[in-house]
């Protein structure tokens, strides 16, 4: 049970709020993964050369259904219109909240960033094509750093079981698609002279 999204590629009091509690959630959530307001370890390294960033989240979907229930109001904090309209329409409302709520995490470590500087968990929204296949759309903060990091791409691999929902995100810049051209010439060049070297030895 696994989505591929990719995405086309603020905060006053209510929003820091709302990043505070997400933030809160993901740690106890995700006890086994990097602190949830932070960038993990794969979108910080990967950040080094400013070509891709990843970002990895865990979250245990009985924690986010105890949240869910016990604070209704979270659901309008930190979910977008739509994304809480899909949600209750399904079977397992809390699989899909869960599933949403990792992927904003995963999108925010891997633009490294976490909930902080404005962004805030609306500003990242899981959507739907026509044709049922989810994918990110950024808003408010969240698109204005994309931008400002050169993001072009941002793929989401969303996943769950019936405990845990898992999300990956990788912010692709501009950058890494000029660095990949830059590789093909060389790829090309070693090609041509290996060609060569074996016409010698036939």
């Amino acid at each position: 049970m696994s989505d591929v999204d990719v995405s086309a590629a603020a905060g006053a009091a209510a929003g820091a709020a709302d990043a505070a509690a997400a933030g809160a959630v993901a740690r106890t959530a995700a006890a086994s993964t990097a602190d949830a307001a932070a960038p993990s370890a794969a979108g910080a390294a990967s950040y080094l050369d400013g070509q891709v960033g990843l970002g990895l989240d865990v979250v245990q979907i009985a924690r986010i259904a105890k949240v869910l229930e016990r604070t209704p109001s979270f659901a309008q904090r930190v979910f977008t219109e739509g994304e809480r309209e899909y949600c209750l329409s399904r079977s397992n409302p809390a699989t899909h909240f869960a599933t949403r709520f990792a992927a904003k995490e995963a999108v925010v470590k891997a633009l490294g960033t976490g909930f902080s500087g404005g962004i805030r968990p609306r500003d990242i929204e899981v959507k739907r094509t026509t044709k049922g296949r989810p994918y990110v759309q950024l808003h408010g903060r969240a698109k204005e750093v994309a931008a400002e990091q050169g993001v072009r791409e941002l793929p989401v691999s969303l996943s769950y079981t019936h405990e845990e929902a898992v999300a990956c995100a990788m912010a692709i810049t501009e950058e890494s698609e000029r660095a990949r051209e830059r590789r093909k010439d060389p790829m090309a060049e070693l090609g041509k002279q290996f060609k060569e070297a074996r016409s010698l030895l036939d």
